[in-house]
C-alpha cells in the first residue's frame, strides 16, 4: 500500500485499523497467555500434586521398610509372634504406599518409574532372602535360631533397598526442581506477556491520541480560525483543512458556502447601493413633490381665497339684476340672469369646498382622544335643523380613538348626510353606525337603506368632483366622499365600499386603535338612535 493511498484513508478507517491491529494483538497475547497459564497450573501441579507427595510418600516408604526390620529382630528376640506385627504393618503400608507413589506417575516420568521399580526389586530380593527365612527358621527353630541367622546374614541387601529409595527420593527431587523451576519460568512469561499487554494499550492510546490531534484537533482549531477571520467579514479568505478527508469535505462544504455568501453579499452590497441611489433620488422627488405639493396647496388657498372677492361680487350684481329687473325684460333674460345666477352660487360652492379639502391635514390642531359617541352626537346636533320626523339614526359599539375631533366630525357629517340625501322615494331612511375591532384597528360601518352605489363606480365615488347624478336630481359638488377617504388617510385608516349589501349603502373604513388598549374591546358606548332626519 502506497503512502498516498494511507492518506486518504478517512479518520474512521485508520480507527477502524487501529483497533484491529490492537485487537488483534491483544488477541494474539491472550492466547499466548493462556497457553502459558495452563503450562503453569500444569508445573505447579507436578510441584504440588505430585512431586511433593510422592516425596512424602518416599520418605513413609523407607520408615515402613525400617519398621519391618525392626519387627523382624523383635520377633527374633522374644520369638513372640505378637513382636511380628511392625513388620506386618510395614509389608501393607509398602504396597500401599507403592501403589500411591505408581499413581502419581505419568508415562513421561520414566526415570521416577525406573528408580521406584528398582526399590521393589530390591524388596523383593530383601524380604526372599533375609526376612522371611528369618521368620520361618524363628517359627521352627526358635527365637535362639533366628537371632543366630540374623547375625550370620549380611546387611547389603537392607543397605541395597535403601539405597534405591534414596535415588528415587533424588528423580522425585528433580522433577520437583524442574517443575518449580517452568512455574517459575512461566509466571516470568506470564508478567512479560502483561507488560506487553500494557505497552501495547499505552502505544495504541498514544497512535489514537496523536491521530486524533493531527487529524481532528489541530484541523478543527484551524478550521475554526478560518470561519472566524470570514465571519469577521474576510469573505475572500479561502477555507480549507489539511486534516482527515472528513474535515477536508467539511472544509470544502463551508467554502462552498462562503463562496456562495460572498457572492450574494456582493450581490446586496450591488442591490444596497442601487437602492441607497434610488433612495436619494426618491428623497429628492419627495421633497420636490413635497414642495410642489405644498405650493400646490398653497396657490389653491390663495387661488380660491382670492376668487372669492369677485366671485362675490358677480354673484351680488347678478343677484341685483335680478330682484330689480326681474319682470322688466323678456322671459329669456330673466332665464340668462338666473343661470348667471346659479352658476355663480356654484362656483362659490366648489370653491368652498375646495378650501375645505386643502385645509385637511394642513392645518392641524393636534391629536387628541376622541370619543366616537361624542362626535355622533355633534353631528345630530350641526344637523338637526335640516332634520326630518321619519329618519331613524342609529349607533352602538363606538370606541374611543385618536385624531382631531373636528374632522372626524366632518367626516361623519359627509357619510351620514349622503345617507340621508340618496334616499328612496317614500322610504324613511335607516343609518346605522357600528365598530369592531380587528388586530390594531377598528373596522367602522356606516350602513343605510338608500338607493345605493353600482359596483362598477366603487372606486369612482371617492374621485373629488365626481358625481354619479345630474345635479338637478340631488344637490352638491360631488367632493364629499373625496374628503372622507382623504380624513380616514389621514387619521392612518382606509377606506372601501362593501359591495356585499342588497339594499342601500354600506361604508367601512378603518381608524387605528388608541395606543395602550388592552386586546379586550373597549367598554361599549350604549347605544343611542334618534328619529330625526339629518342631512349633509
Amino acid at each position: 500500500m502506497s503512502v498516498f493511498e494511507l492518506r486518504t484513508w478517512t479518520l474512521r478507517r485508520r480507527i477502524v485499523a487501529l483497533c484491529v491491529t490492537v485487537g488483534v494483538l491483544l488477541a494474539a497475547l491472550g492466547v499466548f497467555a493462556a497457553i502459558t497459564a495452563a503450562e503453569n497450573d500444569r508445573h505447579l501441579d507436578d510441584v504440588l500434586d505430585r512431586a511433593s507427595p510422592m516425596r512424602a510418600a518416599g520418605e513413609a516408604l523407607n520408615t515402613a521398610y525400617v519398621d519391618q526390620e525392626t519387627g523382624i529382630r523383635g520377633f527374633a528376640i522374644t520369638g513372640n509372634e505378637a513382636n511380628l506385627r511392625p513388620y506386618t504393618d510395614g509389608v501393607a503400608e509398602e504396597q500401599r504406599l507403592i501403589g500411591r507413589i505408581d499413581g502419581y506417575l505419568r508415562p513421561d516420568d520414566g526415570d521416577i518409574r525406573a528408580a521406584l521399580d528398582e526399590v521393589q526389586r530390591r524388596a523383593d530380593v530383601w524380604h526372599r532372602e533375609v526376612a522371611e527365612p528369618v521368620i520361618d527358621v524363628i517359627r521352627t527353630d526358635g527365637a535362639a535360631a533366628g537371632r543366630e541367622r540374623i547375625i550370620a546374614a549380611s546387611t547389603a541387601q537392607f543397605d541395597a533397598l535403601r539405597s534405591a529409595i534414596s535415588t528415587m527420593q533424588d528423580e522425585i527431587q528433580v522433577l520437583r526442581a524442574t517443575s518449580a523451576e517452568a512455574a517459575r519460568e512461566s509466571s516470568r512469561t506470564m508478567v512479560a506477556i502483561q507488560i506487553a499487554a500494557a505497552a501495547i494499550i499505552i502505544l495504541a492510546g498514544s497512535a489514537l491520541l496523536l491521530l486524533l490531534d493531527r487529524m481532528v484537533s489541530r484541523p478543527v482549531t484551524e478550521l475554526a480560525g478560518q470561519v472566524r477571520e470570514v465571519a469577521a467579514g474576510d469573505y475572500g479568505r479561502r477555507i480549507s483543512s489539511s486534516g482527515s478527508p472528513e474535515l477536508a469535505g467539511l472544509a470544502s462544504d463551508v467554502d462552498g458556502m462562503r463562496q456562495k455568501i460572498a457572492a450574494e453579499l456582493a450581490e446586496v452590497r450591488e442591490a444596497r447601493e442601487q437602492v441607497q441611489w434610488i433612495n436619494e433620488q426618491l428623497k429628492t422627488q419627495a421633497d420636490e413633490l413635497t414642495r410642489s405639493n405644498r405650493d400646490l396647496e398653497q396657490f389653491a388657498y390663495v387661488a380660491s381665497h382670492d376668487l372669492q372677492e369677485p366671485l362675490r361680487k358677480v354673484a351680488s350684481f347678478c343677484q341685483l339684476l335680478q330682484r330689480r329687473y326681474s319682470g322688466q325684460l323678456d322671459e329669456r333674460a330673466d332665464q340668462y340672469i338666473g343661470f348667471a345666477v346659479d352658476g355663480a352660487q356654484r362656483m362659490q360652492r366648489l370653491i368652498n369646498d375646495l378650501l375645505a379639502f386643502s385645509r385637511i391635514g394642513r392645518l392641524t390642531a393636534g391629536f387628541t382622544d376622541v370619543p366616537l359617541d361624542r362626535v355622533l352626537t355633534e353631528v345630530k346636533s350641526q344637523l338637526e335643523t335640516r332634520a326630518g320626523e321619519d329618519a331613524e339614526i342609529s349607533w352602538s359599539e363606538l370606541p374611543v380613538v385618536e385624531g382631531e375631533e373636528p374632522l372626524l366630525t366632518t367626516l361623519f357629517v359627509n357619510l351620514i348626510g349622503n345617507s340621508l340625501k340618496f334616499r328612496r322615494p317614500d322610504v324613511p331612511p335607516v343609518v346605522r353606525v357600528s365598530a369592531e375591532r380587528e388586530g390594531a384597528e377598528w373596522r367602522i360601518n356606516v350602513r343605510d337603506n338608500g338607493i345605493g352605489i353600482e359596483a362598477e363606480f366603487a372606486d369612482k365615488v371617492f374621485v373629488i368632483f365626481q358625481r354619479l347624478h345630474a345635479r338637478d336630481a340631488y344637490e352638491g359638488t360631488g367632493i364629499g366622499l373625496a374628503i372622507v377617504k382623504k380624513i380616514v388617510e389621514y387619521h392612518g385608516g382606509r377606506i372601501w365600499l362593501d359591495l356585499d349589501v342588497e339594499v342601500g349603502t354600506s361604508i367601512y373604513f378603518t381608524l387605528p386603535v388608541l395606543p395602550g388598549t388592552p386586546d379586550q374591546e373597549q367598554p361599549a358606548v350604549p347605544a343611542q338612535e334618534t328619529r330625526k332626519e339629518v342631512t349633509a
